[in-house]
């Protein structure tokens, strides 16, 4: 049976039209509708309250006669199991309990470890998406979405889109990006997937990345059979170097605008040694520009696609611009590659909405995504000033890296505290990671990276009201 249990002020929804399937049983047709009728009571598949077809309707859906129905309902509301009022139709009776129903849960109990607060990476200023923005621009987009944005699509992406990110790109982050370039995705998660295939098709067997990062990628590339050699990142970003000393890598894996988490950025000279790498090898350079469009203290750091758009493959999504739950993503790619993303990704687009893909085409052209990102980056500009200020006061010892840019910075801690620290917040209620949880294995790869202990802080997701407790409880395990 459809879900009738949507509650209104009239109660739950009529279940007008809907297919009840009833299977008729018995030595007659009345006798077997109201067995069947019976049952699905009893065991709750017609919950309490719901209002039942009108006889006319349940008859002919069963293709029996109107009487046999009202007979049936009428024996019903005699045992107790529906009732019959004028104006409100024949419902199921409120007092009846399922014979199997599931037992209540059991009631939660307050957790008195449970974090207040959280300072995690990945998650931007949730509470100030632009819904009334975003509302507008849907109304707008699907106003005038052509009849085919509603069918299944294509493996590029609406060219609305893909127009519209061709002109952002080009102006915000100094990507070289035709239309025709340009492959939609679900996320940077879903086109390093694509990627993955088309790699594997290539025959690639190694992708190198950044020591420090996220281990879902890393786990990503492992579970399509890939190595994945490290990069050790130091204050000029991934030593770009190190990729000369590594055999077999087809790609790697970059976040040069703004290293995930440690927040520096790849310095020019290695900017141009990766490029260089590509052409002399004929390998490819990912690059994932998560969060490009924030920077506060320092000139924007165009991305490396620049430098050469047919050695880099350029991933961007609105997911730290706007939100995840967009899930939205972009492959700029080099020109030879986009018929094979597109045949790994398939013919049709079943994996990102064409409607919310022309609803974010209408909200970029319109101006509002440049005033959104412009809003927001003083948002962001301003609660890190605020952890800096805080720490300075309350904290002096205690440097803080890797602020110049994105959501996130690095605080960093005397040698052989950050599991302490991270315990600590715990009992002060406040959920935040150790840099070490971003490191890289090494050991399979006969080699140790110097330790570094540190926290990772997200300034930019929590909300207002809790911002205050989130900085003080991090003030307070300071050591």
């Amino acid at each position: 049976m459809a879900d009738s249990r949507t509650n209104s002020a009239a109660g739950p929804t009529p279940a007008f039209g809907a297919d009840l399937h009833l299977e008729l049983r018995g030595p007659g047709l009345r006798a077997g509708l109201t067995d069947a009728l019976r049952e699905a009571v009893r065991t709750g598949r017609l919950t309490p309250g719901l209002r039942l077809p009108p006889s006319r309707s349940l008859a002919a859906d069963l293709g029996v006669s109107r009487t046999t129905v009202v007979d049936a309902y009428a024996d019903l509301v005699a045992e107790g199991w529906l009732t019959a009022q004028q104006g409100s139709g024949t419902r199921v009776a409120i007092r009846v309990e399922p014979h199997r129903a599931a037992p209540a849960a059991p009631r939660a109990k307050p957790d008195e470890h449970r974090p207040r607060y959280g300072l995690f990476t990945g998650a931007p200023d949730l509470a100030n998406f632009p819904r009334t923005q975003w509302l507008t621009a849907a109304r707008r987009a699907l106003t005038a979405a052509p009849h085919d944005a509603f069918g299944y699509g294509d493996g590029y992406g609406r060219m609305e889109l893909r127009t519209a990110l061709a002109d952002y790109l080009a102006r915000a982050r100094g990507v070289y990006a035709g239309p025709e370039r340009i492959v939609i995705c679900s996320g940077f998660h879903h086109g390093l997937a694509l990627m993955v295939r088309a790699l594997r098709v290539r025959r690639v067997r190694a992708v190198a990345v950044e020591a420090y990062g996220l281990d879902l990628y890393r786990d990503l590339l492992r579970n399509a059979g890939l190595h994945t050699p490290p990069l050790y990142v130091d204050e000029h970003g991934a030593r770009i170097d190190d990729l000369a000393r590594l055999h077999g890598v087809g790609a790697v894996l970059l976040t040069p605008a703004h290293q995930y988490p440690t927040g520096v950025a790849l310095c020019p000279e290695r900017r141009t040694a990766a490029v260089e790498w590509a052409r002399a090898t004929g390998g490819l350079i990912l690059e994932d520009d998560y969060d490009g469009e924030f920077r506060y203290d320092r000139q924007p750091v165009g991305a490396l696609q620049g430098l050469d758009p047919e050695r880099v493959v350029y991933f961007g999504s609105a997911s730290k611009s706007l939100a995840p739950g967009v899930r939205l993503g972009w492959i700029v790619l080099p020109e030879e590659l986009v018929p094979e993303i597109v045949t790994v990704k398939g013919h049709g687009d079943y994996m990102t909405s064409a409607l919310e893909q022309l609803t974010l085409a209408e909200f970029i052209a319109s101006g509002a995504y440049g005033r959104h990102v412009r809003s927001m980056r003083l948002r962001y500009q301003r609660r890190r000033d605020e952890l800096v200020t805080a720490l300075r006061q309350r904290a002096p010892g205690i440097r803080v890296a890797g602020m110049a840019a994105g959501l996130q910075a690095v605080i960093e801690l005397p040698r052989g505290t950050e599991s302490s620290v991270v315990q600590a917040a715990a009992r002060q209620g406040l959920a935040v990671r150790g840099l070490t949880q971003f490191g890289y294995e090494v050991a399979d790869y006969g080699g140790q990276f110097p330790e570094r202990d540190a926290l990772v802080v997200n300034y930019a997701a929590p909300s207002d009201s809790a911002w205050a407790g989130a900085l003080d409880a991090l003030c307070r395990v300071m050591p």
